[in-house]
């Protein structure tokens, strides 16, 4: 038998911070997880600032043997409408590759690792938990995504959640799609749907290049999705076919219900539904939450529901109640076709794609990184 002070279910960015920030703590931590890193990961793959930050991540020794693509500027629209570039001048994210960050977040983390297992088993002994029949610890940390399986053990139902759903695809350019690609890698391109249910990307680093789309409505996703290439070709930002999409889900903040503390237990990142509800971004949420849990982890005395709450108010202290902004709460009393034409309209505005798309829904500008 294997013993342990904590064991975090998922080596992400979630998981990996929470062990980081507790590396000091004079707990033992351990990560179980079904992969064996580095493991590729569907996501769009991009970070601000105060992620690095948060992190003690010093950019330019990352970007020594990984990617870290700096972005200067955005080209937003609406998808079939015109487009609007905005420029910085200066980083204010960078594009990364998950495989790589998530290996190099797990490596530095300093935790126990157990690669390649699935949980299986979780079974309740007096204030213990045994773990797949071989390992003890005292409390369980959820961070294995949406379909977490801890998530599944304190109630998520996975089926009636409102999800974001998405797919998108992640491959190296030939020479010939180099050619017929006119996505700038310091310019990421964002385009909105009619009904701002979601949004495509594409993301380029370097030679690598990033498409998808994702929708709060995940009806005729592969619909949308269609139509989103297909304009990307007829507007002259790729003439050449993406490979196959794949497919993952998540929850956004403010919209989620699942229960995020029990007893011996809790959940960080996507497995607790924090992403942003106005972009969809997870890393940061994630790796805020796993930095906010590791916190109360250090400083609990015991383990249950009860020493555990106060995550939940730090949860609400840092992304507050709801995630859901004025714009989103008055577009929700709109007919949808007054919200189609002012969303046309609004984004061929500089000031608003700048400062509310930008600045706030996507960059969180407004937002410093956390301190402890």
């Amino acid at each position: 038998m294997e013993a342990c002070d904590v064991l975090i279910v998922g080596g992400g960015p979630a998981g990996s911070s929470c062990a980081w920030q507790l590396r000091g703590s004079g707990l033992d931590i351990a990560i179980l997880d079904k992969h064996t890193f580095p493991r590729n990961k569907v996501c769009g793959g991009w970070i601000t600032p105060a992620v690095l930050e948060e992190l003690e991540i010093d950019p330019a020794e990352y970007a020594r043997e990984h990617v870290l693509q700096p972005i200067t500027g955005f080209r937003t629209g609406s998808i079939g409408g015109p487009s609007v570039t905005t420029s910085y001048g200066k980083p204010v994210s960078y594009g990364i590759r998950r495989y790589e960050f998530d290996h190099y977040l797990l490596k530095r983390s300093g935790a126990t690792m157990f690669q390649g297992e699935p949980l299986n088993s979780l079974d309740r002994r007096g204030d213990f938990w045994i773990v797949n029949g071989h390992i003890t610890t005292s409390l369980v940390v959820g961070a294995g995504g949406h379909f977490c399986p801890v998530a599944r053990y304190m109630g998520a139902k996975f089926g009636s959640e409102t999800i974001v759903a998405a797919q998108e695809a992640e491959f190296e350019m030939d020479a010939r799609q180099q050619a017929n690609c006119a996505i700038s890698a310091e310019i990421p391109e964002l385009y909105f749907c009619a009904d701002m249910k979601g949004y495509g990307w594409c993301f380029r680093k370097g030679n690598i290049l990033n498409v998808g789309l994702g929708r709060l409505d995940k009806h005729e996703l592969s619909l949308h999705v269609a139509a989103f290439l297909d304009f990307l070709k007829s507007a002259g930002r790729l003439s050449f076919e993406v490979p196959s999409l794949a497919g993952h889900a998540y929850l956004l903040y403010g919209r989620a219900t699942r229960k995020m503390v029990d007893d011996g237990m809790l959940l960080i990142g996507d497995a607790a539904g924090l992403a942003f509800s106005q972009s969809g971004e997870g890393i940061r949420p994630a790796i805020e939450s796993g930095l906010l849990a590791a916190k109360v982890i250090a400083s609990a005395h015991g383990y249950s529901s009860q020493h555990l709450t106060v995550y939940r108010a730090l949860l609400t202290q840092r992304f507050g109640k709801s995630d859901v902004d004025w714009a989103t709460r008055i577009g929700s009393r709109l007919p949808q076709s007054w919200i189609n034409a002012a969303a046309r309209t609004l984004l061929a505005n500089p000031w608003f794609t700048r400062e509310m798309i930008l600045n706030r829904w996507f960059l969180r500008s407004h937002e410093p990184a956390l301190q402890f």
